[in-house]
């Protein structure tokens, strides 16, 4: 199953690349013109576009409860996580994007990372 991602501008354009060998469509908010646009725009884009939202913004949430998917809503909680860091989790958890972006009444996904130490 493809499954493109529209990554928003809260994350680094650097992602498109570290996720290219799992998530080969993915695309940057930025790079489409839409920084700095209000979220309804950025949601309004990836749901034409047929795309995951992925963000750290939690007011995506509130929108996907509002009025369901598309599009579905890749939430990641977490913080100010290096670029590597961030990509390592979603590539960590390409199995349940997948298995979420599949199920029809799903409207967002919540990743976050365990307990760290050090």
């Amino acid at each position: 199953m493809l499954v493109r991602l529209l990554l928003d501008e809260n994350l680094s354009e650097r992602l498109i690349f570290a996720l290219a060998p799992r998530f080969a469509d993915t695309r940057h908010v930025r790079l489409l013109g839409l920084g700095g646009a209000p979220d309804t725009q950025v949601w309004a884009q990836a749901r034409t576009d047929g795309a995951v939202l992925v963000t750290k913004d939690e007011d995506f949430i509130a929108l996907s409860v509002l009025y369901g998917p598309p599009p579905k809503v890749l939430w990641l909680n977490i913080g100010n996580a290096s670029t590597g860091d961030t990509a390592a989790l979603i590539l960590t958890h390409v199995d349940a994007i997948t298995q979420f972006v599949a199920h029809p009444d799903e409207g967002f996904l919540a990743l976050g990372f365990g307990p760290r130490s050090g």
